[in-house]
Parts: C-alpha cells; sequence; structure tokens
C-alpha cells in the first residue's frame, strides 16, 4: 500500500487530468447516445467536451508516468455505467459491479507499481 501512496503523491497532477479526460469524454460519448443523429447541439458539444477530454489526455501524460497514468483511463468503461445508469435509465448488472471492482483493483496495482 504504501507504494501505491508513492506513487499516487509522484503523479497525483496526471492522475487528476487523466480522471477528469476519461469523465469528459463518457460525457461526450454520452451526449453523442442522446443525439441519436437528431440533436445538432447534443452533437457538437459531445464532440467539445471529447475534444477537450483528448487535450487533457495530452496534458496528464505530461504530470505522470505513461504506466500509472494510461490504466486509469479505463475508469471511462466505470462512468459510462454510471452516466448510463443516471442518464439512460440503464440499470446495471451483478457483471458490471464486478467489472467496475475488478478495473479499480486493476489500476491499483498497476499504478502501485510505479517506483
Amino acid at each position: 500500500m504504501n507504494s501505491f501512496i508513492t506513487s499516487f503523491k509522484k503523479n497525483y497532477k496526471g492522475i487528476l487530468f487523466i480522471i477528469i479526460a476519461s469523465l469528459l469524454t463518457s460525457l461526450g460519448q454520452l451526449l453523442w447516445k442522446l443525439s441519436n443523429g437528431q440533436s445538432l447541439n447534443f452533437l457538437i458539444s459531445g464532440f467539445f467536451l471529447y475534444g477537450i477530454g483528448a487535450v487533457l489526455m495530452i496534458i496528464a501524460f505530461r504530470y505522470g508516468s505513461l504506466s500509472v497514468i494510461h490504466p486509469m483511463l479505463s475508469f471511462g468503461y466505470i462512468f459510462a455505467i454510471i452516466l448510463g445508469n443516471i442518464v439512460l435509465k440503464e440499470s446495471i448488472t451483478i457483471y458490471q459491479y464486478l467489472g467496475i471492482f475488478i478495473i479499480i483493483l486493476g489500476v491499483i496495482l498497476i499504478g502501485g507499481g510505479d517506483d
């Protein structure tokens, strides 16, 4: 656990940027889904959020180790499940809960290995 805390402190700016980037890209994709080819405002807003997320990803890699930061992009899967549940009223299955747990565990294990 000490290794994880050390890695987090060393990479905290990159971690913060990549989590925000993952959230913004997930929100952008949600807006694309909501646009359904009908709403130009949702479509353009989705591209805007996705673009900001992509720029933040580039910035994140400046402030952290690639081996720590890149696996955190998988938080996008978690955000997609949560947004789908909240906005689209999609149910979350037991397998998705298990997947969320495995993603978080994997990020901790991989991210904690940065020396």
